[in-house]
């Protein structure tokens, strides 16, 4: 099995599990992650999913051989192709349950991608990162839209033109990276922002996902502000909301803990 899932209480871990491939992509790994994520993303016991790798690198962006195919595939078979990356990255963009990356290693290509559609990117210090396309002749065109969210448009104009290696800690200073670790005190940190996932409102946590999503890039319009406020006023009146603000009030344990 490329790929590995386990879960532990409320938590979840999909593990890329090709480390002699460097856990780079392939069809059948694509396929993988984009039918784990969409079960996962249905659970509504589950309230946080952790994807990690196997081995020294993260992942290294496309298989070789996997290059190799394509490059006898026609426009149309290359545009199928790639078609079915888009979706597994939209599929854990969108996975209502919030995906934390644990990066171990270097990020590559793809897998830049891959790490842009998590809500929170822990990475080890030593791991290095590299849109690497343009050294092929290609583009990054798939991940684009998820990395220029993630890294910054000015930066995504550089790196993506020079298809340079940049450190993680350029990336963390670019926003890329929200936490920046030594490899033995990775799970620890892993393990403190599962747990601070678990101790929140299971449904709050799933809107306040959407939300970003929803308001990130849209227009302060009327419409957006009295969107806004039913939103709240719906979590307000919900069984969750409720007893979240009445546990608040009367200082006892929320009741999903």
């Amino acid at each position: 099995m490329d790929l590995q899932v386990n879960r532990t209480g409320a938590v979840a871990t999909v593990t890329l599990s090709r480390p002699e491939l460097r856990n780079a992509f392939n069809e059948a790994l694509i396929a993988e992650l984009t039918s784990t994520f969409s079960a996962l993303g249905q659970d509504p016991t589950l309230r946080a999913i952790v994807l990690a790798a196997e081995g020294k690198a993260f992942c290294a962006g496309a298989d070789l051989n996997w290059m190799k195919a394509m490059a006898g595939y026609s426009w149309d078979e290359n545009k199928a192709d790639a078609a079915k990356l888009a979706e597994m990255l939209w599929t854990i963009y969108s996975c209502p349950v919030p995906v934390i990356a644990r990066v171990q290693g270097d990020v590559y290509a793809g897998g830049v991608g891959l790490v842009s559609v998590c809500d929170i990117v822990v990475a080890v210090e030593s791991a290095g990162f590299c849109l690497s396309e343009a050294k092929l002749g290609l583009l990054p065109a798939t991940i684009g839209p998820y990395v220029v969210r993630a890294l910054g448009e000015q930066a995504s104009r550089r790196y993506f033109v020079t298809a340079e290696r940049f450190s993680a800690a350029e990336a963390y200073r670019l926003g890329l990276v929200h936490e920046l670790v030594t490899p033995e005190s990775l799970d620890e940190k892993i393990g403190v922002l599962t747990a601070s996932l678990v101790a929140n409102g299971p449904a709050a946590v799933r809107a306040c996902k959407k939300l970003v999503q929803d308001v990130a890039h849209a227009p302060i319009t009327p419409e957006l502000r009295d969107d806004t406020a039913r939103c709240i006023a719906d979590i307000r009146a919900s069984d969750e909301g409720r007893a979240g603000v009445q546990s608040f009030l009367s200082k006892t344990p929320a009741p999903w803990l």
